[in-house]
């Protein structure tokens, strides 16, 4: 097979996607419900942990129920990427080796993200789970290439029990307390679903989930997580349970991807000028590690339709992720908090037939390691086109 050049998991997405495209699906039944119940529907026992993208909100510490009484912010936001995650890994170990590693107030993640967000958000202890999810290889065992030809009909291509089973491998109960004790100081950690039904992008308040004690916060905890990086038609979709009006139905959540790469702001904050966060503006910090390539990516495309869909999925990702990143900027070129932003700037090989590629994502977690220790990681503005004759020799080390 040609190897291909770019973020790995928006071509296997794309792929996938492009392969649904061209197949007949077979849907699964469920009850039903209207638009008004969508509304209205809770977590049974689970009141107020979750709010939504693009619901309207007077400020920051409003919408992400922050205490304003912290001297400062921190907040660290991880995005989508699939394989890609290894370059956050990277990041957070040799950030915890220059010993300049923040306690982050706030930390969110979509898709990949969202997987690696739990262990950012309770610190250096887990850089080294972190490595072996994305370096040892393990990652490989998500992906069955063998049941491709016979899942075409099914609700997805891949089962969902392997991603289901290694979240619960590594989200035990342990880290449950550990992220609750965390939400009682006041630090916030957040991941990002779509939810099908209602198209609306759904933040979960994590820690919210974890402080409760309910008997079912573990489950749902992990049903968060594994929906958010269930690529839609790669991975099932996850149901979860919800209540309006004296009804019980199931919503349908998916990949946070879907609806936006990278969890920043709500709307309108970002929208607004008179959404600052209420403590002193020049000590909040934004960190965004980018699990892609903002950069254009030369690559001859076959004229094949799988190949120019899946070229256009990765151009479109890339939309989306410079998109978010501007109006993040706008936001704190307004109020005077600080950006830092950090992605992949280097064109590195993969093969789209074997995604989680340990060779690809030990060569993007050394990359993250190597820029962060050189200090050549951060930006304070995004940047989308990259020379490539300083990064030439760096790329291939």
């Amino acid at each position: 097979m040609p190897v291909l050049k770019g973020n790995c998991r928006n071509i296997f997405l794309s792929v996938m996607m492009a392969s649904l495209f061209l197949s007949s699906c077979v849907a699964t039944t469920r009850p039903q419900y209207d638009q008004v119940q969508s509304t209205l529907a809770e977590i049974p026992g689970f009141p107020n942990v979750r709010s939504y993208l693009d619901q309207d909100t007077k400020s920051l510490e409003d919408a992400f129920d922050l205490q304003p009484a912290a001297a400062q912010r921190n907040y660290l936001m991880i995005s989508g990427g699939g394989a890609a995650g290894a370059f956050s890994a990277g990041v957070l170990s040799a950030w915890t080796k220059k010993g300049s590693r923040p306690e982050f107030d706030v930390v969110s993640g979509v898709s990949t993200g969202a997987l690696i967000a739990p262990f950012a958000y309770l610190g250096s202890s887990y850089d080294d789970l972190l490595k072996d999810l994305y370096t040892s290889g393990v990652a490989k065992s998500l992906v069955d290439r063998r049941l491709f030809p016979n899942k075409m009909l099914s609700e997805s291509l891949l089962r969902g029990e392997v991603l289901r089973n290694m979240i619960r491998r590594y989200v035990t109960a342990d880290i449950l307390q550990q992220v609750a004790k965390e939400h009682m100081k006041g630090r916030r950690l957040f991941v990002l679903t779509s939810n099908l039904d209602s198209q609306r992008a759904v933040i979960w308040n994590m820690g919210a989930i974890a402080a409760s004690h309910q008997p079912g916060a573990l489950q749902l905890f992990q049903d968060v997580l594994i929906a958010s990086a269930s690529i839609p038609g790669v991975y099932p979709a996850v149901l979860i349970k919800v209540h309006a009006n004296g009804h019980d139905f199931q919503e349908l959540h998916s990949d946070g991807g879907s609806s936006s790469q990278i969890l920043t702001l709500p709307y309108a904050v970002l929208a607004s000028a008179n959404h600052p966060p209420r403590q002193k503006r020049d000590q909040f910090n934004l960190y965004v590690i980018v699990n892609n390539a903002l950069i254009p990516e030369f690559s001859n495309t076959n004229g094949s339709t799988l190949n120019v869909m899946a070229r256009a999925y990765s151009t479109l990702v890339k939309a989306q992720e410079r998109d978010s990143l501007m109006a993040l900027y706008g936001y704190t070129r307004r109020t005077e908090a600080n950006l830092h932003v950090a992605s992949i700037d280097c064109q590195l090989p993969y093969d789209m037939t074997d995604p989680f590629n340990e060779p690809y994502m030990r060569s993007v977690f050394d990359l993250g390691t190597r820029e962060m220790l050189s200090d050549a990681l951060w930006k304070d503005e995004p940047l989308f086109t990259v020379a490539a004759s300083p990064h030439a020799g760096r790329c291939s080390q």
